[in-house]
C-alpha cells in the first residue's frame, strides 16, 4: 500500500470513528433586525461556532416576519430548504402536513422538554405528538412602556384602567408630549387591537372572537365596545409613514419624546441595549384591565428535513436544535430579546423585574385560563387569517367608520380568510 492510500484510507477510518466533532454549516432563516434582536441571535451563532460548525445568517428583513415566509415558501418550493426557520403557530404544522419537517423526538427525549416544556409551549412544537419545532423564548403581548420620567414630571402613574389613562394622556398631551408612539405598519395596530379585544372583552370574548372566530362573538356589541376604545386610542396616536418600525416608536418612548408604547416585550430588547433600567428609567405594566392575563407568542424554529444532505450537515443542525435548548442560550437570548425562557424548570433570578412579572403573570394565566395566543403574532390561527386581520384592522384605522361598521368589516374579512387557499 502507498503512502497516499494509507493516507486516504486513515483518513476515512477518522470519519467513522464515533464522538469525534464534525463541522458542518447550519442556515436559518430569521427576521431578527433591531439592536436588541441581532445581539439576541449573535448568541446562538456564537454558540454554533464554538461547536466547529458554520452559521449562513439567512436573514429577512420586517419584523413582522411576512416577507422572511414568502422568502422561505420559495426557497422551499426549489427544493432548498434551511436548515431551520423562525416559524411559529399553527404554521408549523402546516409544514409538517406538508411533510418539509424533521422529526426531532430524540433530540427532545435527550434534554427532557416533556418536563421542562408547559403543556401549551410542547403542543405548539408538535405536529400528530411528534417535535418538529424548538421553542426559543415566550413573548407576551399586552405590555404598555413607559417613559417613567414623563410620568414623573406630569404626576401620573401608570395606569391600570382605561378611566386612568384617559386622564394621563390628556395630563401628558397638555405638557406638550406625544402620548402614544405607534409605528404604522399593519401588524402593530393588530398587535394594539388585540389587546384592546383581551382587556375590553375578556379571556372568554377573546378566546371565543379572535382564536375560535365565533361569528356572533366577533358581531357582539363587546366587539363594538372593543373597536369604541381602540378608535379612542387613535386620537392620542399620530400616524405617519416617516415612523414604521416598531423600534423607531420605541426609541421615541426611550428619548422621552413619547410616554407611552403598547407592545411585546421584546421591546424591553431596546431599552436594555441602551442600557436603560427598569422601574428607574422606564416602567413595564400589563396594558389596563388584563392583569394576570397573558397575550403569548412564541418565537420557534422549524427544523427542516435535510434530505440528502451531508452527515456534518445533519450533526450541525442536531447541534443547533441542542443550543437552542440550552440553559446558557435561554438565559442569555432571553435577557437580551426581553422575553422569557419557554422553559419552566430555569431560574429567573438573573432576569430583570419585567421578565420576573412576565413569568409571575404567565404562570398566573395559565391557572386561571387567561393564557391566551396572539391572533396579531400567529399563534391563535393561519397566516392567511393573520393576513387578512392585519389589512383589515390596517384600513379600519386609517380610515375609521362606526364601531358597529368596524366589527361586521372585521368578522367578514376573517371568515373570508377561513375560506381562502393560498
Amino acid at each position: 500500500m502507498t503512502l497516499s492510500t494509507r493516507t486516504m484510507a486513515f483518513s476515512a477510518m477518522l470519519c467513522l470513528l464515533p464522538g469525534l466533532p464534525q463541522a458542518g454549516s447550519v442556515e436559518v432563516l430569521h427576521y431578527w433586525t433591531s439592536g436588541g434582536e441581532a445581539r439576541s441571535v449573535q448568541v446562538l451563532q456564537q454558540a454554533m461556532q464554538e461547536d466547529g460548525h458554520t452559521w449562513d445568517d439567512f436573514v429577512v428583513q420586517g419584523g413582522g416576519g411576512g416577507n422572511a415566509m414568502a422568502t422561505l415558501q420559495d426557497r422551499v418550493l426549489r427544493g432548498n430548504p434551511p436548515t431551520a426557520a423562525q416559524i411559529k403557530g399553527l404554521d408549523i404544522q402546516r409544514w409538517a402536513r406538508l411533510g418539509f419537517l424533521s422529526n426531532i423526538n430524540d433530540l427532545a427525549d435527550e434534554q427532557q422538554w416533556d418536563e421542562r416544556l408547559p403543556p401549551v409551549v410542547a403542543a405548539a412544537m408538535q405536529y400528530n405528538g411528534d417535535y418538529v419545532a424548538v421553542p426559543v423564548n415566550v413573548h407576551r403581548t399586552n405590555w404598555l412602556w413607559a417613559n417613567k420620567r414623563i410620568l414623573d414630571s406630569v404626576g401620573v402613574a401608570v395606569p391600570t384602567t382605561w378611566a386612568e389613562f384617559d386622564r394621563a394622556a390628556d395630563l401628558i398631551a397638555a405638557a406638550g408630549y406625544r402620548v402614544i408612539a405607534q409605528g404604522h405598519q399593519d401588524w402593530q395596530h393588530a398587535t394594539l387591537f388585540e389587546t384592546v379585544a383581551l382587556s375590553v372583552g375578556g379571556p372568554e370574548f377573546y378566546q371565543a372572537a379572535l382564536v375560535e372566530h365565533d361569528f356572533r362573538a366577533m358581531r357582539s356589541d363587546t366587539m363594538d365596545a372593543v373597536f369604541d376604545r381602540y378608535y379612542r386610542l387613535l386620537e392620542h396616536m399620530p400616524l405617519s409613514d416617516d415612523l414604521g418600525e416598531w423600534n423607531q416608536a420605541t426609541s421615541l418612548v426611550i428619548n422621552g419624546e413619547a410616554a407611552f408604547q403598547f407592545m411585546g416585550d421584546w421591546a424591553k430588547g431596546e431599552f436594555s441595549a441602551e442600557g436603560k433600567v427598569a422601574n428607574t428609567d422606564y416602567v413595564c405594566a400589563p396594558v389596563p384591565g388584563t392583569q394576570n392575563q397573558f397575550l403569548f407568542n412564541i418565537d420557534s424554529f422549524a427544523i427542516f428535513d435535510l434530505r440528502g444532505a451531508s452527515q456534518a450537515d445533519q450533526t450541525a443542525q442536531n447541534d443547533l436544535v441542542r443550543n437552542i435548548m440550552d440553559d446558557s442560550f435561554q438565559r442569555t437570548f432571553n435577557q437580551n430579546k426581553g422575553s422569557i425562557p419557554p422553559r419552566t424548570d430555569m431560574s429567573m433570578s438573573a432576569f430583570d423585574d419585567c421578565a420576573r412579572v412576565s413569568m409571575s403573570e404567565f404562570i398566573a394565566a395559565a391557572a386561571n385560563d387567561s393564557l391566551l395566543p396572539s391572533i396579531a403574532h400567529g399563534m391563535a390561527t393561519t397566516g392567511t387569517v393573520q393576513g387578512y386581520f392585519y389589512e383589515k384592522i390596517g384600513e379600519l384605522t386609517v380610515n375609521p367608520i362606526s364601531p358597529s361598521e368596524s366589527s361586521r368589516e372585521l368578522a367578514k374579512a376573517i371568515r373570508y380568510g377561513q375560506y381562502v387557499i393560498k
